[in-house]
């Protein structure tokens, strides 16, 4: 009977559904509503990721351009591409090893980001004792590599922690890492990209400064990364640097602030703006008297302030002899077959303005002179600070679009003043062998051309630039600056100002008339360094010795001059950092 019941028991089946054996017959698929709440928030995580790279690759070109007052263009460039690449490809594909407390980094970014401005402020005040090129990869050691390392290891986590990169990595190794790789790809493109386009914009606005833009991108960085302690640590940093930075963040705050440290080692801050071509400052030194126009770590000129009460010349003295020895072009003597020119007849192409020491004698004299300045930030300073003429003709443009344009139309010039370095180099496209060649097409056939060049001449790059200006210009005599010393031309010859004069024929030689009363301006300082004395042999560069590398500079290739520029450039900013004091170059 307990049997009976027993197999009856069995067989009667429970007329309920069993959820949970039907559960189990049904194959497990993921359900609609949660693939499309993944799929949304696999796209944001993607977009946010996917941004990162770009504000990193910005904030590295931003934070180089912070670098360049303080220690020159040229030596904040020489292990910049070095150091960033190491800590891109770190960050990307090392992210798995990043400690614990920093594998989030999106948490911090922000802060980082923030306060990078001020452990720059910071580390100039260190710049002497740091050094050259030390001094750039220190400060960036400390303050762009970390951001970098960091902003690649969260685009890394970020886009390694989607739905489908997930999946990805459980099948093929090579698919986890082409995300990441597109990442570095991604940071190069915004590299590239800001390194074109950011030089055309710094300064247009009252937001491209590069304080300005080191906030903005703070900013992107921590509405990207939203987190309550970004935030937290955001605001922190961002309201210390306000109240109490009076260095980088010096363009959001008065120049009282600047002119406040300034001060202490006698100088003033006149007028300040960042440019295409840097950082452009007007400074006066309020205890010997004189006016000088700053770009980046090097001077573009200076003119004396100060003067007896009975002293008027017509232009202002500068600072720096060199440019008075440019305006002896007009010293140097026509061929007697032609009629020679008065200066009301003459016209003149000044290639690189400064402050306008030689341009604006040229004027004085009556020369019809045409500026042709990169820079309007340069310009306008000029005018307004430096007493510039206003008459003449002022080509806002890139020299070398300037050149091919006035060669194409056959325009003519009396005197071509070449006058174009600064920050220890020279701009190679502005001394090629094609370049020199568009001059020379320029120059009346009577007409005398002045080349300002500054340099190392015990390094190969001084001969290969006299070299190539000597094959198109054949006669020519080089003068190093006049200095008032009696030192022999040929001696202490490291890092000097130095001016070639140049004609277009070799007969008559090239020689210079004595100067009379009217050509000094009523100047003091051209009447002591304006005929040029301390000429230099043209045997010192190799000009002809076979022995010697007789390469020239052709479009193309500029190497052979380009490798020499790191070396200059800190021989230059070694010789700046004694012009002026510490202070001025490390506050801006």
């Amino acid at each position: 009977m307990a049997k009976q019941r027993k197999a009856k028991f069995q067989a009667t089946p429970d007329p309920r559904p069993n959820p949970v054996t039907e559960r189990s017959l049904i194959p497990v698929t993921v359900s609609e509503e949660p693939a499309a709440i993944r799929t949304r928030h696999d796209w944001k995580d993607s977009t946010r990721a996917l941004m990162i790279p770009g504000l990193a690759a910005v904030y590295s070109r931003v934070s180089l351009l912070a670098l360049a007052p303080v220690y020159g263009s040229t030596p904040a460039h020489m292990y910049h591409e070095t150091l960033c690449n190491t800590a891109i490809l770190a960050g990307s594909f090392l992210y798995t090893r990043i400690p614990n407390a920093l594998r989030k980094a999106e948490n911090i970014l922000p802060a980082l980001a923030i306060s990078i401005p001020i452990f720059q402020s910071f580390l100039f005040q260190q710049s002497s004792r740091f050094g050259n090129p030390a001094g750039p990869v220190l400060t960036e050691l400390i303050t762009i590599c970390p951001l970098l390392l960091l902003s690649m290891s969260s685009y890394s986590r970020i886009i390694s922690n989607t739905s489908n990169l997930r999946r990805a990595n459980r099948l093929q190794l090579l698919s986890r890492f082409i995300p990441l790789l597109f990442g570095v790809v991604l940071f190069r493109l915004a590299d590239s990209a800001s390194q074109t386009l950011l030089p055309s914009y710094i300064g247009s606005n009252v937001f491209m400064t590069t304080f300005d833009l080191q906030v903005i991108i703070a900013c992107i960085y921590s509405f990207i990364l939203p987190s309550y302690l970004s935030w937290v640590l955001f605001m922190l940093p961002g309201v210390y640097l306000y109240v109490t930075s009076d260095m980088d963040a010096s363009f959001v705050l008065t120049p009282a602030r600047v002119n406040s440290t300034l001060h202490e080692v006698g100088y003033s801050l006149v007028d300040r703006q960042e440019s295409l071509t840097g950082y452009i400052s007007v400074l006066d030194n309020v205890e010997l008297g004189f006016r000088a126009m700053r770009c980046d770590h090097s001077l573009l000129g200076g003119q004396w302030t100060s003067r007896p009460s009975d002293y008027n010349p017509r232009v202002s003295d500068p600072i720096y002899a060199v440019f008075t020895m440019l305006e002896a072009v007009r010293l140097v003597e026509p061929d007697s077959s032609l009629p020679e020119k008065e200066d009301k007849d003459s016209n003149a192409l000044v290639i690189g303005l400064g402050i306008g020491t030689t341009p604006a004698a040229l004027i004085q004299h009556g020369i019809d002179t045409t500026i042709v300045e990169i820079d309007p930030v340069v310009y306008n300073f000029a005018l307004q600070h430096f007493g510039f003429p206003q008459n003449h003709t002022a080509v806002i443009d890139d020299a070398v679009s300037f050149v091919e344009t006035a060669r194409y139309e056959r325009m003519k010039y009396d005197y071509i003043i070449h006058d174009v370095f600064t920050g220890g180099v020279e701009p190679v496209e502005l001394f090629t062998l094609e370049f020199m060649q568009g001059l020379d097409a320029l120059l009346e056939d009577d007409g005398v051309i002045a080349i300002n060049y500054a340099g190392d001449v015990s390094l190969p790059g001084a001969g290969v630039v006299i070299r190539t200006i000597k094959t198109v210009f054949p006669e020519c005599r080089i003068f190093r600056e006049n200095d008032g010393s009696e030192t022999p031309a040929e001696e202490s010859l490291e890092f000097i100002n130095m001016v070639v004069f140049c004609k277009k024929t070799r007969t008559p030689p090239l020689t210079f008339r004595q100067p009379n009363e009217g050509d000094y301006l009523g100047s003091q300082s051209r009447k002591s360094y304006m005929v040029p004395r301390r000429e230099i042999d043209h045997k010192i560069f190799g000009i002809g010795d076979d022995s010697t590398d007789q390469r020239l500079l052709e479009v193309g290739k500029t190497d052979v001059l380009e490798s020499y520029h790191t070396q200059n450039a800190i021989g230059h900013w070694n010789i700046m950092r004694k012009v002026l004091p510490a202070k001025v170059w490390e506050n801006y």
